[in-house]
């Protein structure tokens, strides 16, 4: 796709790279900011700077926040349980079904040879560290994975890694679609997948 402008084109080129963004909404998007006042389009590049710049990950559960130290410290929640989900979406998603109320952990993505992600590259050993370092206090590791065969290998290899420590792996249900992702998945579904989660079997 040309255009008359080289930095329409650099812009749109950059705007595609966006997930689910095409070539064609890439161009809406460039044209819509042209039109707005320029201090609203410097207002909005300065912002995705700001985000860029000062975003960090908790420490500790690997969640996004504005400080290193986030709420995983303070908010009034079951130690018993923490929940491994990939990313921080899934974490909102969860938390909007009003029906668990433990901890969480994000991986920071999943098992995905053809995409160069090993095990290495995702938060697994901070996660192996953080129940032993627990000393008991948390029981259970709900596995809250995408219905993928990448979250489903991602899945095997955790259970693999946890079958030695004091803790029970569960999964949840599959009311969540194969090959869907946890983020998009509605509220209620998610909820049910949650509450009648089952015990993980490494046989």
């Amino acid at each position: 796709m040309e255009f008359s402008s080289k930095l329409v084109e650099q812009a749109v080129e950059e705007i595609s790279k966006l997930p689910g963004i095409g070539k064609k909404t890439a161009l809406r998007l460039a044209l819509h900011l042209l039109k707005q006042p320029e201090d609203q389009t410097l207002l909005l590049t300065e912002k995705l700077k700001e985000l860029r710049e000062h975003i960090k990950y908790c420490q500790i559960c690997h969640i996004m926040s504005d400080i290193e130290d986030c709420t995983c410290k303070t908010m009034s929640v079951d130690p018993a349980l923490i929940c491994v989900v990939e990313e921080t979406p899934d974490v909102l998603a969860i938390r909007n079904t009003g029906q668990y109320n433990g901890m969480f952990h994000v991986l920071g993505g999943r098992i995905s040879p053809i995409d160069g992600i090993g095990p290495d590259e995702l938060m697994i050993t901070s996660l192996v560290n953080r129940i032993k370092l627990s000393e008991g206090e948390i029981k259970e590791v709900i596995l809250a994975l995408s219905g993928t065969l990448e979250g489903d290998t991602t899945a095997f290899y955790l259970t693999k890694q946890l079958q030695e420590l004091p803790v029970e792996v569960t999964s949840i249900t599959r009311g969540i679609p194969v090959g869907g992702e946890l983020e998009y998945a509605d509220e209620v579904t998610l909820g049910r997948s949650i509450m009648t989660r089952s015990k993980v079997n490494t046989d």
